[in-house]
């Protein structure tokens, strides 16, 4: 038990300086970043591995400590809009995977694509909040672009390297997940 006190938010940390990091490898280029979403996997990691309250807090810090020590993403309005995205990601994947009957690779898919739904419509009304819906603010067509269209090689990446990363911290037994070993015939039939 104390080691837990100590070890996420060791491992909480380690996200976050890997959230800042990861960036630097699509070359500082908005665009490519966009599309890859460099930020998104270390805060979904963290709440799956140490629990929602990190994610969120790491998501929430992550996009504005880099803004504020790189200048990317700028500050108005997509610091401010991704903060509210990833904090949103880190606690949706953790509080449906921990609430799961069975915490397998199909659950964990349907948690992670709730996520990222999820997360993407808490950037949507932040973007509007801030932007203004209309003409000259933030409409459906650039929610649709800047969530989904633009995103989806970030997306695809997402959704094959998370739940790979997930299953070897549970073949390893570093990051076990409740019910699986025992219980997987009857994740199969879900």
């Amino acid at each position: 038990m104390k080691n837990q006190k100590i070890i996420r938010p060791i491992i909480s940390a380690m996200f976050l300086a890997l959230g800042l990091v990861l960036p630097f490898l699509t070359g500082q280029i908005q665009h490519i970043g966009n599309m890859l979403l460099p930020m998104h996997i270390p805060v979904m990691l963290c709440g799956l591995i140490c629990g929602w309250q990190y994610g969120a807090a790491i998501g929430f810090i992550m996009p504005i400590m880099r803004s504020m020590l790189f200048g990317m993403p700028h500050m108005y309005p997509n610091a401010i809009a991704m903060a509210f995205e990833l904090a949103a990601y880190g606690f949706i994947i953790e509080f449906l995977f921990s609430h799961a009957r069975w915490q397998c690779i199909k659950s964990l898919y349907r948690c992670l694509i709730a996520a990222m739904l999820g997360g993407r419509a808490v950037w949507g009304i932040t973007q509007c909040i801030l932007l203004g819906i209309g003409a000259d603010g933030f409409g459906f067509q650039a929610f649709l672009a800047g969530a989904f269209l633009n995103a989806i090689p970030g997306i695809i990446i997402q959704l094959v390297l998370i739940p790979a990363i997930m299953l070897a911290l549970d073949k390893t037994h570093l990051v076990p997940m409740k019910n699986l070993r025992h219980k997987t015939e009857k994740c199969e039939s879900i």
